[in-house]
This record gives C-alpha cells, structure tokens and sequence, in this order.
C-alpha cells in the first residue's frame, strides 16, 4: 500500500502563532512530520483566542490550522524551559518560527550559533517585512502585507474603500513557501548532508503574488486599479448578476469569447462585432462590451446561463456562498474535507497516488504534551 505519510520520522519544532508558521506546521504534520508546537504558558497562540466560534474551548480558526501537532508550553525566561527549548532544537530535524524580530536572541537563541551547533538542522523564519531594509524591524499581520504589497491597490472596485482578500493569503501563502523551502533544504541535505537557513516574509510573499501586475508596472509604467471580480488582461471574465444571482463567467480566449456570444441569447451581434474579436481590443473597449453582456446574462437565471454556456463549454460557475461550498457535491467527490478529532476539517489540496495526506489527528489542547516531555527530559 502507498505510503501516505511521506514525511514520517521527520520532527519539526513550531515556535510560531496565528497563521504563517502553524499553516506550515500544519502541512508538515498532513505529510506526516512530528511536529512539536511550543507556546507561551500564559496565552499561548494568540489564534485560540480568534473566536467565536469556539470547538472545545478553543476558536475554530485554531483547530484548522494545528491539527495533529504536540503541544508543549515552555516560558523562555524559565533557565530550566530555555534549556530544554535548545535540546528539543538540537533533536529536531526543522525548526519553523515567526516570532516578532529579536525575541529569541532576547533568551540566547541566536540562529548562525544554532546552525553552527547543529549542523544538520533546517532553520525556517517566517518575517513580516524581511531581515533588511527601513521595515525590517517592523512588526506585521496579513493585512499589512496585502497593504504594502500592493494587492490591496487591485483588490475590490474602483473608486471605493480599500478591500483585503478576504482570507489570510498572505500568511497562508508564506507559510506554503516555508514548507517549500524546507522540502528543498531536506532534499540537499540528503546529498550533502549540511542543513540550511531558509528566510522568507510575509512581504515578499506578497510580492510574489503580484508577479503579474508588477511585472505591466516594469514594463509599461501601468498603475493596476480594481477591477472588482474582473481582470485587468482579459475580458470578458468577471462576475455578471443573472435574475436569481451571480454567476462567474471566464471567456479566457478569443475563441470562448465567440462562443459566449453564440451561447447566450441577444449576442449574437457582438460575435460578429470585429471590434470585439480580438482580447487586446474588448479589454480597452471594456466600458462599452460589459453592458451588452450584463444585459443578456440579466434576462436569465444563472442555471439558465449555466445550461447555455455549458453547451458551448465556455468556462462559467456560480457564485456560493460558504454552506453551499461546504455541502456542494463536488467538493464532497474530490475528498478534500478530511476527519480530525471527530471533527470534518479542509485537508491538504492535493493527493499522493490517489490518497490525500492526513495526519488524522486533533489539534492539542495548551501543553497537552507537557508531562511527558518533561518526564523524558528531566
């Protein structure tokens, strides 16, 4: 049978909160990974906190993010809680951590003297804005990312407040790279057996995200706006309001385009329009294309427009809020909401040899491993 625990007997030491460092935990500990969580005594990961809701005592927003992890609760001011901070990271394969910038050094952890100690060890800090430059000492959250990033400038509609994403795509995103670097620093080291600093933030995560627009900006001087549920380069390809709801509607080439307009009744002008024929024109003649296709699409209801579209295979789906998602059969077909503690939570997006990764377990309650690491280690 296909091993689904790829990572097994990898130990991972977390000394994160909130979201970047616990989503990498996360993702290391679906793989397989021992992952060993190491929190404040007092408060710890501020995201048990992030509620309501609430499961068990702790905020749902938590649960998601540290299922099947060890919890251990260490006060780096304690000598004896330091000391046995430095063994678990000289016994640990990875450490993951996003603490504010100094804190470690602040209790005698500086990373050039643990490499140097542990040879082998693969290091991971997750920054907000990078270790140089006149914002690196400068705490940061998601939102300050997507701000100075720039993916707030083009998210929501044009001449309105600003608008983030409205999920942690930054933190998430950073702790994907994260686990992507440390999974390159592991295969190195099976070839030269030497371990590694990986360094990424929460910036430059963002940053990456806007590879496109910054890359028009270096090319054309072009400053990105809003465009709402649509996109800058392609139209039409954007939500449209049918009698009963939304339906999102891509025409990604020049030949769906000319299907769309066979498909939905009132169009059939507009294919054969050769203003339109061409993306590179509708996109600059935008203002005067999207009414004709807010019209038609307006007469219909959006499983009318579905069945239209569909039949000339051009790319649509409605717009479901999220107890439609969570019940929709699809996302029941493909797997993705695995079993932890009983409870049905989002599993890792892919499948190795058909089988999704999971750890299967909970998410700890504060220093449920206490006792036996100190019984292990006293």
């Amino acid at each position: 049978m296909t091993n689904t625990a790829p990572l097994r007997g990898l130990t991972v030491l977390e000394l994160g909160h909130s979201v970047a460092a616990p989503y990498a935990g996360l993702i290391l500990a679906e793989l397989g990974a021992r992952v060993i969580k190491v929190e404040n005594p007092a408060t710890g990961d501020y995201a048990r906190g992030w509620g309501p809701p609430f499961y068990k005592g702790d905020a749902t927003a938590f649960h998601a993010l540290n299922r099947g992890k060890e919890s251990l609760t260490l006060d780096f001011a304690d000598a004896a809680d330091a000391s046995l901070l430095k063994r678990l990271v000289g016994e640990s394969d990875a450490v993951i951590q996003n603490l504010r910038p100094g804190l470690l050094a602040k209790f005698g952890i500086n990373v050039d003297e643990v490499l140097r100690d542990n040879p082998t060890l693969i290091w991971c800090d997750i920054g907000a804005f990078g270790k140089s430059g006149p914002l690196s000492r400068k705490p940061g959250y998601d939102p300050l990312a997507q701000a100075t990033s720039g993916i707030m400038s083009v998210t929501g509609e044009a001449d309105r407040p600003p608008v983030r994403v409205g999920v942690s795509l930054v933190d998430m995103g950073s702790g994907m790279w994260t686990v992507i670097g440390l999974l390159a620093a592991l295969f190195q080291r099976q070839k030269n057996g030497k371990g590694a600093h990986v360094e990424t933030s929460l910036f430059e995560t963002g940053l990456a995200w806007m590879t496109i627009p910054l890359a028009a900006h270096a090319i054309s001087g072009e400053v990105r706006k809003p465009h709402g549920s649509a996109l800058a380069e392609i139209v039409p390809y954007q939500a449209f309001k049918a009698s009963d709801g939304w339906v999102m509607i891509a025409a990604g080439n020049d030949k769906l385009f000319g299907k769309l307009c066979q498909a939905l009744p009132g169009l059939k002008a507009v294919g054969e329009d050769q203003r339109f024929a061409l993306n590179r024109d509708r996109v600059i003649l935008r203002g005067e294309l999207i009414p004709l296709i807010e019209a038609a699409v307006a007469q219909l209801t959006v499983a009318e427009v579905s069945t239209a579209l569909d039949a000339f295979q051009v790319p649509n789906c409605p717009l479901l809020s999220i107890d439609q998602v969570w019940t929709h059969p699809q996302t029941t077909a493909i797997g993705i909401l695995t079993t932890g503690g009983g409870e049905k939570w989002v599993g890792l997006p892919f499948t190795l040899d058909d089988v999704r990764p999971t750890s299967g377990g909970a998410a700890p309650t504060l220093g449920a491993d206490n006792d036996a690491f100190r019984q292990e280690y006293q």
